[in-house]
C-alpha cells in the first residue's frame, strides 16, 4: 500500500487535512504519513452514510450476506498485502499474522453472512391473532477500532454492522491505519455501493474520534478499547440515548489448581500472558496457582518467558513483539518499576531487552514474571495490558475464585484442573463474561463475547452481535375469519 493514507468516503479517497507519522514499532521509525479528518471530513464521511442507508438497508438479507462474502473473497486475494500493512503497523510476528489476524477478517465476513442469511424470526399465532417480530438496521454506525487486533476486529464489527443493514463510518486506531485502509480499496474493488463503508482516520478525544461518536447523524457507537474512554464515549453520547457496544478493558485471572496437567498449564499459562506482547484484552495478568504446585509452576513459567524469542517479524519463530508506541511501552515499563517500589519479585524479565542493532530504537520490553504483591497493589488491580503477570498462591477453591473476583474487571478467566466437577463449579462461580477450561482462546464465532462490570456492555458474535446492530419491531394482526 501507500507511505500516504487517506480517508474513504463515498466510495472514493479523500486526501484532506493534516497529516501525522505513524512508527514502527520495531525500529521507532517513521512508516507513513496519514491524513487526519476534522469536523468537515466527518461530517462528509456521516453524510455518504446516510445518503447510502436507505437503499442497503431495503437490500434482501441475502444480497447483503452475498456482498460479505465477495468482501471475504477479496481478502484472500490481497492476503499477502494486508499481512505486509499489519505487521508494518504493529510489529506482530508474520506467524501469528498469517495464521489468526487476516484468516479471521474472512472468516468474520463469512460467519456473520451465514447466520445473517440463515436466522429465522419468531412469530405467535394465538387463536385470531397474529404477533411477528421483524428486525431494522439501526441506521448510521460508528465504529471504534483498536491498534492491538487492528484487521481482526474491524472485521469483527463491520461484517455485522454491514450484514444487518446499517452503514458504517470506521475510525482505525491512529497507530494501525494500515489494513482498514487496504479493507477500504477491497470494497471499492468488489463494487459494494458507495458510502456503505466510510473510514476516517485520526485521533480520540478532540479529534476525529470524539467529532465521530458526538455527531448528530450517528445513530449507535461499537467501540473496542480503554474502559476509560468507553466511560467518556457513554457520557459523550447519554443526550441522544444512543445505543452502545462495548468490549473494554480487563485484568483477567488464571487459575492452576494442584490436579491440573501441569505441563499444558504453564504453556497455556505462556500463551494467554505473552501472545501479543500481552496485547489482547483476554490476555492474563493475573495468576492463582494452589500451594503445593506454588514454586513449581512459577519457575516453570519464568523459565519459559526466558527463552521467548524477541526475533525480527519476518522470522517465522518470532514469539515476543514490541509494544504498540513509545508511550505504551513507556507505561508498561512504569509499571515494572511500581511493581519493585511495592515490593515484587521479579522472577523473569523486568527491563528491555537490548539487541545491538535498528531494534535498540524499537519499543520492546522484557516478558515479565512476578510475585509477592499484596492482592491491593496496584500492580494488581491496575490494567497494564503487556507482557507480565503475577502469580499468588491460594490454599482451597473458595480462596481462589473470590481473588479471581476480587477486580473491577470482568471479561476473561482460565482455569487449570483434572477435575470437571470443579471445572464446571469454578467456571460458573466466577464473573467474567467468557471461561476457558484446560484452554485458553479457542471460540466459536457463534457464542457470546464480551464482560461484566468494567469489561463492557453487550455482547459480540453470532446472533448477538446481529440483535445489536438492529431493532426489533413486533407486529400484531387481528385475524378476521373468512376475510382476505
Amino acid at each position: 500500500m501507500s507511505d500516504q493514507v487517506t480517508h474513504f468516503i463515498g466510495g472514493v479517497p479523500v486526501a484532506e487535512g493534516a497529516t501525522f507519522a505513524t512508527y514502527d514499532p520495531v525500529t521507532g521509525q517513521p512508516v507513513r504519513r496519514v491524513h487526519e479528518a476534522d469536523r468537515a471530513v466527518v461530517d462528509r464521511a456521516v453524510a455518504a452514510a446516510r445518503a447510502a442507508l436507505p437503499r442497503w438497508a431495503a437490500l434482501p438479507v441475502e444480497e447483503r450476506a452475498a456482498w460479505m462474502r465477495r468482501l471475504a473473497d477479496a481478502i484472500e486475494e490481497r492476503f499477502e498485502e494486508l499481512v505486509a500493512a499489519e505487521i508494518a503497523d504493529t510489529g506482530k510476528s508474520i506467524t501469528q499474522t498469517r495464521t489468526l489476524d487476516i484468516p479471521r477478517g474472512a472468516a468474520n465476513f463469512r460467519s456473520f453472512a451465514e447466520i445473517a442469511a440463515q436466522r429465522p424470526e419468531s412469530a405467535f399465532h394465538l387463536r385470531d391473532v397474529l404477533s411477528y417480530t421483524v428486525r431494522r438496521p439501526l441506521g448510521v454506525v460508528a465504529v471504534i477500532v483498536p491498534w492491538n487486533l487492528p484487521f481482526l476486529l474491524a472485521t469483527w464489527k463491520i461484517g455485522p454492522s454491514l450484514v444487518a443493514g446499517n452503514t458504517i463510518v470506521v475510525k482505525p486506531s491512529e497507530h494501525t491505519p494500515g489494513s482498514v485502509a487496504v479493507l477500504a480499496e477491497i470494497a471499492a474493488s468488489v463494487g459494494l455501493p458507495p458510502g456503505v463503508l466510510n473510514v476516517v482516520h485520526g485521533f480520540g478525544g478532540g479529534s476525529t474520534g470524539q467529532f465521530l461518536v458526538e455527531h448528530p447523524g450517528v445513530d449507535a457507537v461499537t467501540f473496542t478499547g480503554e474502559s476509560r474512554t468507553g466511560s467518556t464515549i457513554m457520557k459523550s453520547v447519554a443526550d441522544r440515548v444512543k445505543p452502545v457496544s462495548f468490549e473494554l478493558g480487563g485484568k483477567n485471572a488464571g487459575l492452576v489448581f494442584a490436579d491440573a496437567d501441569l505441563d499444558a498449564a504453564v504453556e497455556g499459562s505462556v500463551r494467554s500472558v505473552f501472545t501479543n506482547g500481552g496485547q489482547v484484552c483476554l490476555c492474563t495478568e493475573r495468576l492463582y496457582v494452589e500451594r503445593p504446585v506454588f514454586e513449581e509452576f512459577t519457575a516453570r513459567l519464568a523459565e519459559r518467558a526466558g527463552r521467548l524469542k524477541f526475533g525480527r517479524p519476518a522470522d517465522e519463530d518470532t514469539t515476543m513483539m514490541p509494544m504498540i508506541s513509545a508511550e505504551h511501552r513507556d507505561k508498561v515499563l512504569s509499571y515494572y518499576e511500581l511493581a519493585k517500589d511495592e515490593g515484587a519479585e521479579i522472577r523473569a524479565g523486568g527491563g528491555v531487552p537490548r539487541f545491538g542493532d535498528d531494534r535498540d530504537g524499537g519499543y520492546y520490553v522484557e516478558p515479565t514474571v512476578l510475585t509477592g504483591l499484596s492482592r491491593d497493589s496496584r500492580v494488581n488491580r491496575e490494567e497494564i495490558f503487556g507482557p507480565v503477570c503475577h502469580i499468588m498462591p491460594f490454599d482451597t477453591e473458595t480462596e481462589a475464585v473470590e481473588l479471581a473476583n476480587d477486580s473491577e474487571y470482568g471479561l476473561a478467566a482460565t482455569v487449570w484442573t483434572s477435575s470437571l466437577n470443579r471445572a464446571h463449579r469454578v467456571a460458573r462461580s466466577l464473573e467474567a463474561g467468557l471461561v476457558w477450561v484446560n484452554t485458553w482462546y479457542l471460540r466459536d464465532l457463534r457464542t457470546p463475547f464480551g464482560g461484566v462490570k468494567l469489561s463492557g456492555i453487550g455482547r459480540e458474535g453470532g446472533t448477538h452481535s446481529l440483535d445489536f446492530y438492529s431493532e426489533p419491531t413486533t407486529i400484531t394482526i387481528k385475524l378476521e375469519p373468512g376475510h382476505d
